[in-house]
Parts: structure tokens; C-alpha cells; sequence
């Protein structure tokens, strides 16, 4: 099955933001690379039309990155190209404050007669005998 080919067009004021992206001093380190991926491969009137090969030579980058930055420009627009996807917590977690709070104290504390410290064990157990986790 062949790939998807993800065409990069840019508007002037687009290409203009990503220009001074570029020329400023100070960018997020992945910032910069990500505009000049969307500068060199702009397909529209003013774009130079670079190949992928081109950008992967001139910005010493992966074929992937080129690839993954064009998708994300084409399917959710520049700022999704040019900063990093924002981390979904998929799971809530398992203890509270009160819980956290608890197995910190325990953690500092002295540990259990015969034992030298702490394992991730023994504060489990210790949670249980508090009945602090459900």
C-alpha cells in the first residue's frame, strides 16, 4: 500500500511566522528544524518545492521527521508542526494526596525490624495494613 503524501502549502503570513521563526535568535530547540521542514517543502507558488531527500541532506534529519511534520502541518496546522503533542494521561492515578502523603512518611520512617530499608514491597504491604488504597 503506498504512503500518503502530505503536500505542504503555505500561506504568505504563514511563511512569513515561520520565516521569523527561523531568523530569531532564540527558538525551542525543536521549533527551528520543524520550520525550515515547512519552509523548504512549501509546494506553493513561492515554496523552493524541496524533496524530502533535499531536507533530509540540508537539515541532517530522518525521513521520518520530514514525514511526520508535513502530516501534522496537512491534518492539524502550524503549531501542531512546530511545538510538541501535548502528553495524554490516559490513566487516573492510583493514590491521592492522603495516600501519597502516608507512603512518604512510611518511606522516611524507620523501617520494619530486620530489615535495612525500605522495599517497594514492604510499603505496599504497609499501605494495605493502613487500608489507605482501595
Amino acid at each position: 500500500m503506498p504512503r500518503k503524501i502530505y503536500v505542504v502549502t503555505l500561506t504568505p503570513q504563514e511563511r512569513s511566522d515561520l520565516q521569523s521563526i527561523v531568523s530569531k535568535g532564540r527558538v525551542a530547540a525543536r521549533k527551528r528544524p520543524h520550520a525550515h521542514i515547512l519552509l523548504k517543502t512549501d509546494q506553493g507558488p513561492h515554496g523552493p518545492s524541496w524533496k524530502d531527500r533535499q531536507v533530509i541532506e540540508a537539515f541532517d534529519t530522518s525521513r521520518r521527521t520530514v514525514e511526520r511534520v508535513r502530516k501534522r502541518f496537512v491534518e492539524e496546522g502550524m503549531e501542531a508542526a512546530l511545538n510538541r503533542k501535548k502528553r495524554e494521561v490516559k490513566k487516573p492515578p492510583k493514590i491521592d494526596g492522603e495516600v501519597e502523603a502516608h507512603l512518604i512518611a512510611a518511606a522516611r520512617g524507620d523501617p520494619p525490624e530486620g530489615r535495612n530499608g525500605w522495599t517497594m514491597e514492604l510499603l505496599a504491604g504497609h499501605l494495605v495494613e493502613l487500608k489507605l488504597p482501595d
